[in-house]
């Protein structure tokens, strides 16, 4: 593969990445390089955390020089509609006028869908807390590069309460699940070529069992999707089930299939 340059955007605000580095767990961007770099070597990379960093508008100035953004997860809510919201949702906005791909992945799918017109709400089928099981690749999945050789229904890492509620103009469905309808999309905005996915083929289930012991009382008391620490205890011990069946490679085959594809485009 050639050199590539990159752009990876950080969706939790500082705060929360403070209190991921302070229990011993990675941020999203740090899972995000660890897994694009088992792929690809050689890549220059520029990091960027819209809600707040100074860079912010020099990286506006430099986005054509990018072969692609990667943008992963965040603890955020975008119906929220909080000022670092918007500010990352005008970034997403500037990047497709002039970055030519785009990987979105969970919140950075949603950040990508309201950029472009759609809309997000809180999933009426629940949640999904470090597993998203049953996601079935549709007809249309099955033809386009980002599912090249993965299994037509497939378990996958995933950590969000959101959905996709009106998709974009022009959107093409690609993969869904009996919580999430949309878990697999593209579409065009100007110059850009989005791939969104709700889950994470990034993050391990390692990562995922931290981060719902590191939310324990949030899950319990504020998202109320767990009664008690054996209802979390039992969720854990689902997904270290799944953790010994799974294959490094069949998890992370969405990012091995974009990097190869803004390889050759």
């Amino acid at each position: 593969m050639r050199e590539l340059n990159l752009l990876v955007v950080e969706g939790n605000l500082e705060g929360e990445n403070k209190n991921f580095k302070d229990a011993g767990i990675q941020t999203h961007t740090e899972s995000l390089k660890e897994s694009i770099a088992y792929y690809h070597k050689k890549i220059n990379y520029e990091i960027l955390n819209p809600s707040g960093e100074e860079n912010f508008n020099k990286i506006i100035t430099k986005l054509d020089s990018f072969d692609g953004l990667v943008w992963g997860g965040s603890s955020l809510n975008i119906y929220n509609d909080t000022p670092e919201i918007r500010r990352q949702i005008y970034f997403m906005k500037e990047c497709f006028n002039r970055v030519k791909n785009i990987l979105a992945i969970c919140w950075g799918m949603q950040v990508a869908v309201t950029a472009a017109g759609g809309a997000i709400k809180k999933s009426k089928n629940g949640a999904h807390i470090g597993i998203a099981k049953c996601i079935q690749i549709n007809d249309a999945g099955l033809k386009h590069p980002i599912y090249k050789g993965k299994k037509k229904i497939f378990n996958t890492p995933a950590f969000n309460f959101d959905e996709i509620d009106t998709v974009p103009n022009g959107s093409t469905l690609l993969a869904s699940n009996p919580i999430n309808k949309v878990q697999g999309i593209i579409f065009e905005v100007r110059k850009s070529k989005v791939w969104g996915i709700q889950y994470h083929p990034e993050i391990t289930y390692d990562k995922m069992i931290h981060l719902i012991n590191f939310r324990k009382e949030r899950l319990i008391n504020f998202r109320k999707v767990f009664n008690n620490e054996q209802d979390i205890n039992n969720q854990i011990k689902n997904i270290e089930k799944e953790n010994k069946v799974t294959d490094k490679h069949s998890r992370m085959r969405e990012i091995k299939n974009w990097l190869e594809f803004i390889n050759e485009n």
